[in-house]
């Protein structure tokens, strides 16, 4: 069984957490272009790397970022937004 660490709640099974995508940087809303909001809105990053995700532990509905290593399918940290990174 796959084990995720929510930074509230402690090790849980990976069974109880729900993804939410890669934390991007949106294009700024007074200069973007249309092919900006286009590519921010339908075009993701599937290339393997270290990433910082957002996910939430569904019976706390405590949400949380995760920094993981696709390549390896393993998670580095976690931690509460604003703690920092």
């Amino acid at each position: 069984m796959k084990i995720m660490t929510c930074p509230v709640n402690g090790a849980r099974p990976v069974s109880e957490f729900t993804y939410w995508g890669e934390i991007r940087e949106i294009p700024d809303p007074a200069a973007a272009t249309d092919d900006e909001w286009a590519d921010y809105v339908f075009c993701r990053n599937g290339a393997a790397a270290l990433k910082n995700e957002w996910w939430c532990h569904t019976p706390s509905n405590t949400w949380f970022i995760a920094e993981r290593d696709t390549a390896k399918d393993r998670v580095v940290r976690t931690y509460l937004s604003g703690e920092g990174a």
